[in-house]
C-alpha cells in the first residue's frame, strides 16, 4: 500500500502553480514533511491531492486507486484534510465538533462504535479533559489539537496537515507532531504535513520533500534533504546540519552575505 503522484501539473485560473510535480511510494506508517518558503505551492498541492483543486495534468494514486478519477464523496472516505485556516460551529462542544466530523463522512446516524471511536481519539491527543467544553472557551493551541482529532477521527488512508503548528508555543508544537506521529504509526496510515520549521521536520518525519515555486527539488530522508545545498538557495539563509550529544539532528540557520 503506498500513495504517489506523478507529473502533477494545477493552478488557478491560467497561473499555473504546481509544474510536473512528482514523488512515489510513500507507505503505510509513513510521517512525510512538505517544506518549502511562503507560496512555494504546498497548500496547492494539498487541495489537488484533495479534489478541492482540479488538476491540469496528472494522477494522485493512493493504494492503486487515482483519486483524480474519483467522486470528491468517495475521495473524502479516503484522504483527510486540515487546512491551514479551519471553521466550525462556536456553540459546539469538543466532543460534538469531533462527532460532526466523523459523521460526515459515514452517514447522520449516531451509532455506540461511534461515540466510542470519539472517545478513543480524544483520548489518544490527550484531549479527554475538553470534551465537553465548548469551543468558543478553547485557547488557540487547544483548537488547533481539536482540529487535529477531527481530521483524525475519520480514520482514513491518508491525512493532510497543511501547517498545524503555525503559530503555536513549543508546548503545543510537540504535542500535535506527537500525536500526528504517532497515530499515523499506530493506525498504520500515511501522513503529509507541511511544515516551516525544518527542525520540527527532523524530529518527527521519515521523509522531507522540497518544493520550491511549485517544483519538488528533494525528495529523501531527513538528514540527507537538509544536507543539500539546495535548502539554502530556496530558503536564502546559509544552513548547516548539526547533532546534539544524543544524536539528534537539528538545522542551525543564520543570514550570509550572499542572501542579502
Amino acid at each position: 500500500m503506498s500513495f504517489s503522484v506523478k507529473n502533477l501539473n494545477a493552478g488557478y485560473d491560467r497561473k499555473m502553480i504546481l509544474n510536473d510535480v512528482n514523488f512515489s511510494n510513500i507507505k503505510n506508517g509513513q510521517l512525510v514533511g512538505l517544506i518549502g518558503p511562503n507560496a512555494a505551492g504546498k497548500s496547492t498541492l494539498f487541495k489537488t491531492i484533495t479534489g478541492l483543486l482540479k488538476p491540469k495534468q496528472g494522477s494522485v494514486v493512493l493504494n492503486d486507486v487515482d483519486l483524480t478519477q474519483e467522486k470528491r464523496e468517495a475521495r473524502a472516505r479516503r484522504v483527510a484534510y486540515m487546512p491551514q485556516i479551519f471553521g466550525c460551529n462556536a456553540f459546539l462542544s469538543v466532543f460534538e465538533s469531533v462527532l460532526l466530523a466523523l459523521k460526515q463522512s459515514s452517514g447522520w446516524r449516531v451509532k455506540a462504535n461511534d461515540i466510542a471511536q470519539v472517545e478513543k481519539t480524544l483520548s489518544d491527543l490527550g484531549l479527554s479533559h475538553l470534551s465537553g467544553r465548548g469551543l468558543s472557551q478553547l485557547s488557540g493551541g487547544q483548537a488547533q489539537m481539536v482540529a487535529v482529532a477531527r481530521t483524525l477521527v475519520r480514520e482514513p488512508e491518508l491525512v493532510l496537515l497543511d501547517e498545524p503548528t503555525s503559530a503555536l508555543d513549543l508546548h503545543h508544537q510537540l504535542s500535535i507532531m506527537t500525536a500526528v506521529r504517532n497515530a499515523v504509526t499506530n493506525k498504520n496510515i500515511i501522513g503529509m504535513i507541511a511544515l516551516h520549521d525544518l527542525n520540527l521536520g527532523a524530529k518527527f518525519c521519515d521523509r522531507l520533500i522540497l518544493i520550491r515555486e511549485g517544483k519538488v527539488l528533494a525528495d529523501d530522508v531527513p538528514e540527507k534533504v537538509l544536507s543539500m545545498p539546495e535548502l539554502n538557495d530556496t530558503y536564502r539563509v546559509e544552513t548547516s546540519l548539526e547533532y546534539t550529544k544524543s544524536g539528534a539532528m537539528f538545522i542551525d540557520a543564520q543570514l550570509g552575505n550572499a542572501y542579502l
